[in-house]
């Protein structure tokens, strides 16, 4: 039997419920978004792209993300 756990966290202000043990990149595959195009805040704190993977997602953690569309 698996536990599922939920943690609270902050998305671009907004307090939202989500699956515990995200990385900052499998978050924002769950959201549909391509980590590439994708500059993320962590607690004030600007991320590198190539450490998505390194950063775990915490309980109280604030995110700020900012995604780029192209178009023409």
């Amino acid at each position: 039997m698996t536990t599922h756990t939920t943690i609270q966290v902050r998305i671009n202000g907004k307090d939202r419920q989500i699956d515990g043990g995200h990385s900052v990149r499998s978050l924002l595959e769950s959201l549909e978004l391509h980590p590439g195009m994708v500059v993320v805040e962590l607690n004030r704190e600007i991320l590198a792209r190539d450490a998505y993977d390194e950063h775990k997602i915490s309980d109280g953690d604030a995110l700020e993300l900012v995604h780029f569309v192209g178009g023409g």
